[in-house]
């Protein structure tokens, strides 16, 4: 067999299970998001919806973030022209990171090409500066933070999901005078739930461990200044390690962490990922600045987003389609088949103009596949009704149950 009949298995493999997955071209308008164009497989193009971006508050195409980003490649243009240590550092950059540090009250921030990045590279670096490290994840962590503890060599310990109970019977078998770290999120993506930050610090404080938490979907979203759900519960000072990212809430692109001088210092000295990636483009940094200095002053934005969720989930709820709601702004409506989560995705895109990204193994489990709703403040009235309008009847053409609220 060939290494080509090799591939052409492979692939067919995720066609016979009804997960390979399709990019969507599309074609995004300043000044009118969530209305995008589409264009199709035969050329023509199709005004459509955007209802699973990551622009959760529609900051990349906010005058403020565009007119920065415009002033800073005009000034220097559109590279940065090195890595961190060589050129790439430049008043942009050091900008971003004072932001950064000031949204979560830390010392430092560090800034990565993504949150991805800043996740692998943190956690799989973190072993060289405190031998003898044991990393306790939780189950349902990213998988950038899997990635990041699996290539780390040190000790790694998964706790079940949320479960402070396991987590205690971990750190209970393990040495007393073993270096320990927690390693979970603020809020998980794909169900939307709430990890129990302050269980986990009692916890942290109690067995001597540091702790580090992904914020990547809720920095800009929760909080007085938009610093995540930790903000939001007055935990920030109790964690030693914040990840987030500027490609979400904040509209642009780019990761980063927040801790002290010193574990910044640490990372960006001893971190492959930080040391051999070039920069970010000068002005990437400066619109991300630019949102992050913005959001602080915006809890109105904060506010509509949440009430747009709210009143999706209701009226989802109401027409009995099976959602799960934690309390967050993320709308899962389980299908529960990869086949039938790929037609719902089709037909809303190609006869209602709704674009909805089916969400399948291995990104969830099997069993479990999903529409992932993410409302903004720029989905109005009329983009609401369209798409219950269009779920509703969805739903009955292709004989799906209706059930009870999933979660």
């Amino acid at each position: 067999m060939t290494y080509s009949d090799q591939l052409d298995l492979a692939i067919q493999r995720l066609h016979d299970e009804g997960r390979y997955r399709t990019f969507i071209d599309i074609e995004r308008r300043n000044g009118s998001f969530p209305h995008a164009v589409w264009t199709k497989p035969d050329g023509t193009e199709k005004d459509i919806t955007v209802w699973c971006g990551n622009d959760y508050l529609g900051m990349g195409q906010h005058p403020v973030v565009t007119a920065a980003m415009k002033e800073a490649i005009d000034s220097t243009g559109a590279g940065s022209g090195g890595t961190r240590n060589i050129s790439g550092t430049t008043v942009y950059h050091k900008r971003l990171e004072a932001e950064l540090a000031d949204l979560h009250g830390k010392e430092a921030a560090l800034l990565f090409t993504s949150a991805y990045i800043a996740n692998d590279a943190t956690l799989s670096t973190l072993p060289k500066l405190f031998p003898g490290l044991i990393i306790y994840s939780d189950a349902l962590n990213h998988a950038s933070m899997i990635e990041g503890v699996r290539r780390n060599g040190g000790a790694k310990r998964v706790f079940r999901h949320n479960d402070v109970d396991h987590l205690r019977e971990l750190l209970e078998a393990d040495d007393t005078d073993a270096p320990k770290l927690i390693a979970f999120e603020s809020i998980y993506s794909m169900d939307g739930d709430f990890g129990p930050i302050e269980a986990i610090c009692d916890l942290a404080d109690e067995f001597g461990a540091l702790t580090y938490i992904d914020e990547v979907h809720a920095v800009g979203m929760y909080g007085p200044r938009g610093a995540g759900v930790a903000e939001q519960e007055r935990l920030m000072h109790r964690l030693d390690i914040i990840n987030g990212t500027l490609a979400k809430a904040y509209g642009v692109m780019g990761g980063y962490i927040a801790a002290s001088e010193n574990m910044c210092d640490a990372i960006r000295s001893y971190a492959p990922g930080f040391i051999f990636t070039t920069s970010l483009p000068p002005a990437i940094a400066a619109g991300a600045a630019a949102s992050v200095a913005y959001l602080k002053r915006a809890p109105e934005l904060r506010e509509r987003h949440q009430q747009q969720a709210r009143a999706l989930k209701l009226r989802l709820k109401g027409l009995g389609l099976p959602i799960i709601d934690h309390g967050s702004h993320i709308v899962p409506v389980m299908v529960g088949n990869p086949v039938h989560t790929k037609m719902l995705s089709d037909m809303l895109l190609a006869d209602h103009g709704i674009y909805v990204q089916p969400i399948n193994f291995p990104t969830v489990p099997r069993g479990t596949e999903r529409l992932r709703f993410t409302p903004s403040p720029v989905h109005g009235p009329h983009e609401m009704d369209a798409l219950v309008h269009a779920m509703d009847g969805l739903w009955a053409h292709c004989a799906l149950n209706r059930a009870e609220q999933a979660g």
